[in-house]
């Protein structure tokens, strides 16, 4: 800065000095001559201070823009470092190296191999910001920005084609969208604090495969897609089969249970009609005189109480009498009212009974 300053103070003396030479030489060269006209060595000392003062102070004049810092070299020697302004130097002898101090965006291409040798074609995008308190190490090891630049890409190709080499395409292929961040982690070790910048990101914009290896994937997912669908279908027929088995043992079930219900019905009708019988005979046999004897059984778990009877027989009470009133009963029980129209009476004659007259 006081650089700067003695260097302004300079070019206005010489102004100041280039204004009073010419006003002295206008001054005496009137006075010679006594005429208005002017000298001819006037104008020509005009000239001559108006093209140095052209040539001297314009390039003298330093503009630092925003977002951009300027290395200020002073006969080839660093001399330090300025910030965005303007400032007046003699550019004979102090110049600006002007480094972009935003985000720096480096696009790169690059083709690399898989472990299982498959080539590929990368692109990518690495942001970095150089510090700017690191500016003159800069200038002092790179030269400038674009040195630099270099080297960061050169460090992103080498850590990509490092980190991606440990994967089969295959693989590499299913975990596309999570390599990146694997890949920027790589590349941010291996630039830490060596290179006097920050950081910000490497992103993975495409990976390609060459023709033949992508169609050899698609082949393969279609055929894994078509074996799944198979394998889809198949466990499908299988449940439609264990379902109609189900729903055939339900209907079987279902047809065993019912028969076995319409058993134990007909069971219970017939033990209920066998009782029934019993006690008719048992009502029978103590009207024709015969002796009924009684025993209760208690009730269990599986039965209820019930009274069991035994009719006594003898050679007057042999049962047969109850056995043909049995009869009688179910005859009658059968019988409509209606007598026969035919009576035979075992001699061979038929009797014809008329029909009663329905008509009367």
């Amino acid at each position: 800065m006081i650089y700067s300053l003695l260097t302004a103070f300079l070019f206005l003396a010489m102004i100041a000095a280039g204004v009073v030479i010419v006003v002295y030489n206008y001054t005496v060269a009137r006075r010679r001559t006594g005429k208005k006209r002017v000298h001819v060595a006037v104008p020509a000392s005009l000239i001559a201070a108006g093209v140095l003062l052209v040539a001297l102070i314009p390039g003298s004049f330093h503009t630092v823009d925003a977002g951009t810092v300027a290395v200020v070299k002073q006969m080839g020697v660093i001399s330090g470092v300025e910030e965005p302004g303007t400032y007046f130097d003699f550019w004979l002898v102090r110049k600006y190296e002007t480094y972009d101090a935003k985000v720096q965006q480096v696009e790169i291409n690059m083709d690399a191999y898989t472990s299982d040798a498959q080539s590929m074609d990368i692109s990518m995008v690495v942001q970095f910001q150089i510090r700017q308190d690191n500016v003159e190490e800069i200038a002092l090891n790179y030269g400038g920005l674009e040195a630099l630049t270099n080297r960061i890409q050169s460090v992103a190709i080498e850590r990509t084609k490092a980190t991606l080499s440990q994967y089969q395409a295959e693989k590499l292929i299913e975990e596309r969208n999570t390599i990146s961040p694997t890949v920027e982690r790589e590349i941010s070790v291996a630039i830490g604090d060596k290179y006097y910048v920050t950081f910000n990101s490497a992103v993975l914009t495409d990976i390609t495969f060459s023709a033949a290896f992508e169609d050899a994937v698609e082949a393969k997912m279609m055929a894994q897609q078509e074996k799944l669908q198979a394998q889809y279908e198949n466990e499908k027929k299988k449940e439609q089969a264990e379902t109609a088995l189900y729903v055939a043992e339900q209907e079987a079930r279902a047809i065993v249970a019912k028969a076995q219900a319409e058993a134990d019905s007909s069971v219970a009708l017939a033990q209920a009609d066998a009782r029934a019988i019993m006690l008719k005979s048992v009502e029978i046999a103590r009207m024709l005189g015969y002796v009924v004897k009684e025993d209760r059984v208690e009730a269990t778990e599986e039965s209820e109480a019930q009274t069991l009877y035994t009719i006594v027989f003898d050679e007057t009470h042999t049962g047969q009498d109850i056995a043909e009133y049995m009869k009688y009963i179910e005859y009658l029980s059968k019988w409509d009212g209606k007598l026969p129209q035919v009576v035979g009476d075992g001699s061979g004659f038929m009797i014809t009974i008329p029909k009663p007259d329905t008509q009367a």
